[in-house]
């Protein structure tokens, strides 16, 4: 009986800090005057004055991106990119390192459990999870690299021939235009701009509505913004505006409050789940019945690894899974499920009235949407088919700098001065 041929192991992590704006997973850490940041758009942080004007005034791009390499026994690496910055890096060597160095890379459920329980006590959602999620996706592209195949192969093969996408930014008419069989806006204005914001954003609605007509499809960003009461009442208003779907009303953590508006508007389509992580988090949202879609990002909830066990319990309740963003990592995914009609597209021109690649130049041939979809054909490279840029390589910054403990010289740290010695201090100064 022939034996089954001995897999390479993963045999060191890498992982670079990507200077300057505009490369790598965190979308929003781009030039001033891009539209991601600086148009009006309703954000938790709209309710102060002072943050309305820009979303970097509140720190949305405060951790930036990072770049991670995992190298085979053989020579093979794999590579993915999200947001975390310094801190990313940071939790990949000092904690979830440990558990992949010598592993078999294709133990991905075994991995993914060991770094998920390891900082269960201080992660389950949020930046922790977020490592872990791009942790996952490098692991897949080394999967494919080492089995010459794409990812999309890897987790089922396609389902479909093509993926349609809808496009999210400023301008839904130049969606339509540029072939996308949708558009999705950012709400403008918060609860706390009171009847006057409101009314504006009825306007700013129906003036898109115009201008596409009424039929192509069109959706609303609330970005966690809205509370129960405020997305019932502008729902009503916008009624015959024919559109498709609200989006993210209301604060993550109020899965009761999807409830209340769903009871309220029971013909009208919600969905939320972009800032949702892990299995545990989307179980709440699929049993309630409440949601038309989900959103995940793989780049976030958990990796792939974990995108497949909620896209599995989302089709048990006939739910569809739509990814939030998240470029090709999304579209592999997308194309392998039943339970996925089409997909998002972020547009990361500054003026969002063209279409350029998701992670900016950090990578040479990412898969961009032609006339509004992508085909299988478009996917069909090893691992998630991304080459890094040589000219982007410039702007990676290894992280052993931040892993170097601060110098000691033998030296005890210094005695806090005594309330005598701040005196005589002040009386200096």
């Amino acid at each position: 009986m022939a034996s089954v041929r001995q897999f390479p192991t993963i045999k060191s992590i890498r992982s670079f800090v990507i200077g300057g704006v505009g490369s790598g997973g965190d979308y929003h850490n781009v030039k001033g005057g891009h539209w991601l940041i600086d148009s009006p758009i309703s954000t938790p942080c709209s309710q102060w004055e002072k943050y309305r004007t820009s979303r970097t005034s509140w720190g949305i791009n405060v951790l930036g991106s990072f770049f991670l390499e995992i190298e085979a026994s053989d020579g093979t690496v794999g590579f993915a990119t999200g947001f975390g910055g310094p801190p990313a890096c940071w939790l990949v060597h000092q904690h979830f390192e440990r558990f992949l160095i010598g592993a078999d890379p294709r133990n991905t459920n075994h991995l993914f459990e060991q770094m998920y329980r390891a900082s269960m006590f201080y992660g389950r959602k949020g930046l922790p999870v977020a490592v872990i999620s791009v942790i996952d996706l490098a692991l897949w592209d080394l999967l494919g690299k080492l089995r010459n195949e794409p990812v999309y192969k890897l987790i089922g093969g396609a389902t479909k021939d093509r993926i349609d996408f809808y496009c999210t930014g400023p301008e839904p008419q130049a969606a339509r235009d540029m072939g996308f069989w949708g558009a999705k806006v950012p709400l403008p204005y918060c609860p706390e701009e009171g009847h006057a914001g409101l009314k504006k954003n009825v306007e700013f609605l129906r003036k898109h509505r115009e201008s596409v007509g009424p039929d192509f499809p069109l959706m609303v960003d609330c970005y966690m913004s809205l509370n129960v009461s405020y997305t019932i009442e502008i729902a009503k208003q916008c009624q015959d505006l024919n559109i498709n779907w609200w989006e993210e009303c209301l604060s993550p953590d109020d899965t009761d409050g999807f409830e209340q508006i769903k009871r309220a508007h029971p013909t009208l389509k919600f969905t939320t789940g972009e800032h949702e992580y892990s299995r545990y988090g989307f179980r709440k949202l699929i049993e309630g019945r409440n949601l038309d879609i989900i959103q995940p990002d793989v780049m976030w909830l958990g990796g792939m690894t974990e995108l497949l066990k909620v896209a599995a319990m989302a089709a048990a309740y006939d739910i569809p899974v739509v990814p939030h963003a998240s470029g090709p990592y999304s579209y592999h995914f997308v194309i392998s499920q039943p339970n996925t009609p089409f997909q998002e597209y972020l547009a990361n021109s500054p003026d969002g009235k063209s279409v350029l690649p998701v992670f900016g130049d950090l990578f040479v041939d990412e898969p961009i949407p032609t006339k509004g979809f992508l085909t299988a054909q478009d996917l069909d490279k090893p691992g998630f088919g991304l080459t890094l840029n040589p000219v982007a390589r410039a702007k990676l910054i290894p992280s052993t700098y931040l892993l170097s403990p601060p110098p000691t010289n033998g030296l005890r740290p210094p005695t806090p001065p005594d309330v005598e010695s701040d005196k005589s201090l002040e009386v200096k100064e």
